[in-house]
């Protein structure tokens, strides 16, 4: 009777045991397909580590475009198509006087080309240091700077300027100076280029049998303008195309993404970075989670103050970044061989990939470098 009563009760007590398993495996269930449900969606935005996003890519993309269509244009335009060109090797651009340039875009003396594009370095760094000194993503109280270390040690300020450090010692080493002669110029010249001026100064010097090797280490695109020789015979990356798509890249980058994060962080529709990080242990993870770390308020007082500041900074950057767009096709129609400007357009990819894709692999360059909008 016992052994009858202790069977007659036993299922009695799993009953609740058997009720609260299904209802916990329902929960553990549906927990999982919850997270599964929504894993994929977000995981399904984010793009290599190796790679631009699609959001980048649509960038990027733009720069082909206009050199595209600036080649057809000058190709199927009748006025470019009639117009007189110098074909000299090494060069590409129309007719300078003002009676025979098929636009007054083609002419160099151009306000946009002489006061703009000569000084665009100058340009996108006002642009940059406006922005950075403005906007509120970077108005950090003392307090806070420590959380503003984790995604970079030298916090978002210090990561941006050190990118513009980079960004700029590329600019310079193609155009500027390159150990001597700037990369630009050493190309030319290895592409078998010289300067008509210079070249006859060194044929004298064979003629006397000395070395000429001085003379020509020092013939760069500068020196042969101020001696009023032209550059003939090697290939001539543009430098126009170079700084221009520099340039975008650059603001884009650092102004785009901070833009992004701050319009993510004040919506009620949750919406996942695109860019993957590779960790210290290897794993690939979203951006989101060096955002979660680096999460931090500017404090109200700096915020107040910077609000006016920051839109004029913006609106100043829309400009400029529109004016490199303009000035770029300007280029791709009127200067330049279609390989010159494809050279240009690569070398900039070159800087911007280093810069900003790079280091989202690299986790030791990106502790020091950071990343945009962390």
């Amino acid at each position: 009777m016992a052994s009858l009563s202790l069977s007659s009760d036993t299922p009695q007590r799993r009953k609740p045991t058997m009720a609260a398993t299904p209802a916990s495996s329902t929960s553990s269930t549906s927990s999982t397909s919850s997270t599964s449900s929504t894993s994929p969606a977000f995981s399904a935005r984010r793009s290599s580590p190796y790679l631009p996003t699609s959001r980048e890519s649509l960038l990027l993309s733009i720069f082909p475009a206009l050199l595209l269509f600036g080649t057809l244009f000058r190709v199927l335009s009748p006025q470019t198509r009639g117009a007189a060109m110098n074909v000299a090797p090494g060069t590409a651009h129309y007719d300078q006087a003002p009676g025979l340039a098929p636009s007054y875009f083609a002419r160099k003396d151009n306000l946009f080309n002489v006061f703009f594009v000569k000084r665009g370095w100058f340009w996108i760094t006002v642009t940059f240091a406006f922005f950075v000194g403005t906007h509120p993503f970077f108005a950090v109280s003392d307090k806070q700077q420590p959380a503003a270390r984790n995604s970079s040690v030298l916090g978002r300020r210090g990561s941006a300027i050190l990118r513009w450090g980079l960004v700029t010692g590329w600019w310079f080493l193609v155009t500027q100076w390159f150990f001597g002669p700037a990369l630009v110029d050493r190309s030319f010249r290895l592409t078998g280029g010289s300067c008509q001026v210079l070249q006859a100064a060194v044929d004298d010097k064979i003629a006397a049998d000395e070395d000429p090797s001085q003379l020509l280490l020092a013939a760069t695109a500068s020196a042969c303008k101020h001696a009023g020789g032209q550059w003939r015979g090697g290939h001539d990356i543009s430098g126009h195309v170079f700084l221009l798509v520099l340039g975008t890249t650059f603001l884009a980058q650092e102004i785009g993404w901070v833009l992004w994060r701050r319009a993510v962080s004040t919506s009620t529709v949750r919406v996942a970075d695109a860019r993957s990080l590779v960790m210290h242990d290897g794993a690939v993870k979203s951006a989101e989670v060096e955002a979660e770390l680096a999460t931090i308020s500017p404090s109200p007082a700096s915020t107040e103050t910077a609000t006016v500041a920051s839109r004029i900074a913006l609106r100043f950057a829309a400009v400029v970044v529109g004016l490199c767009l303009w000035m770029l096709l300007m280029t791709a129609i009127y200067f330049h061989t279609w390989f010159e400007k494809l050279t240009g357009l690569l070398v900039s990819l070159a800087g911007f990939y280093s810069v900003y894709l790079l280091p989202r692999w690299v986790p030791e360059a990106r502790r020091v470098v950071g990343v945009p909008g962390l």
